[in-house]
């Protein structure tokens, strides 16, 4: 038998936990001294314990634990529920980083405000590729939307490649357009050759573009803001407008590297007024 104090570290928890488990009857001792009213608990109430915490961390309120274990949860049961739980807390984890990262770029311009630009704009005349692409819907072009999207689908574009008969020869290039639900987002690669007549993606050319205003962007493309902060003022000082959204040339983005090394070029088509 072990006391309160004993129990509570052998089952990570606070000794007032276990005095509120006990009062509400979701864990009573095993025994309880007569005399001095000490609370003594038994080794096998280590499991029922440890399924209280674990359906605590799920967001179960203490009414809903004390049902689902009169229910006699199973310990598979359990493991399933904690590991959707588990894969709920990443992908949170990992959205609240991704906006971190995004607040952080949005600081990072604010702080550059006023200051010389750290990058230059070229005018230039992309010429027409080809590509194979395939295509998703994000909700919007905010990073937080485009992310998500993008990365997945150039795994799948990248999948593809390999039974498509077609070879790389390019950097990979991202374009959008506006539609009605959202962003049509394209994950191209720049290819030669001949598509197998059964692969899903879809070759086509890209057009040329006459003039486009460019910058080439180092890092991350949640990071991009100041990038297209310069784009913006350059298009304004020379009484021009950009004409759709900016493909994003991925000039050095190998996989394995962290983004912090990518080099990616901007490009947005100049309207002249």
């Amino acid at each position: 038998m072990f006391s309160i104090g004993d129990f509570a570290r052998l089952g990570l928890v606070s000794v007032r936990m276990l005095r509120h488990y006990d009062g509400i009857g979701l864990l009573p001792p095993a025994r309880v001294d007569d005399t001095t009213g000490y609370r003594w608990y038994a080794a096998d109430q280590l499991p029922r314990l440890n399924r209280i915490v674990a359906l605590r961390k799920l967001g179960f309120t203490l009414h809903q634990v004390a049902g689902l274990l009169d229910d006699t949860v199973s310990a598979e049961q359990l493991y399933g529920m904690l590991r959707l739980r588990r894969a709920e807390l990443a992908a949170q984890v990992a959205a609240d980083s991704a906006r971190l990262a995004q607040v952080e770029a949005r600081l990072r311009s604010i702080e550059r405000e006023g200051k010389m630009p750290s990058v230059d704009v070229v005018l230039k005349k992309v010429p027409p590729v080809r590509v194979a692409e395939l295509t998703a819907l994000a909700a919007s072009y905010a990073p937080e939307d485009i992310g998500p999207v993008i990365q997945p689908l150039y795994g799948r574009v990248e999948a593809e490649l390999a039974r498509s008969g077609l070879t790389v020869s390019g950097p990979g290039i991202a374009y959008y357009e506006e539609v009605p639900d959202g962003v049509l987002v394209h994950a191209a690669l720049e290819v030669s050759g001949e598509p197998a007549a059964d692969t899903e993606l879809r070759v086509t050319t890209l057009p040329e573009l006459q003039e486009a205003a460019t910058v080439v962007h180092h890092g991350p493309m949640s990071e991009c803001g100041p990038a297209f902060d310069e784009l913006a003022r350059w298009l304004s000082e020379n009484g021009c407008r950009g004409g759709q959204y900016a493909r994003e040339v991925y000039l050095h983005c190998p996989p394995g590297v962290e983004q912090q090394g990518w080099v990616t070029e901007l490009q947005i088509p100049v309207v002249r007024d």
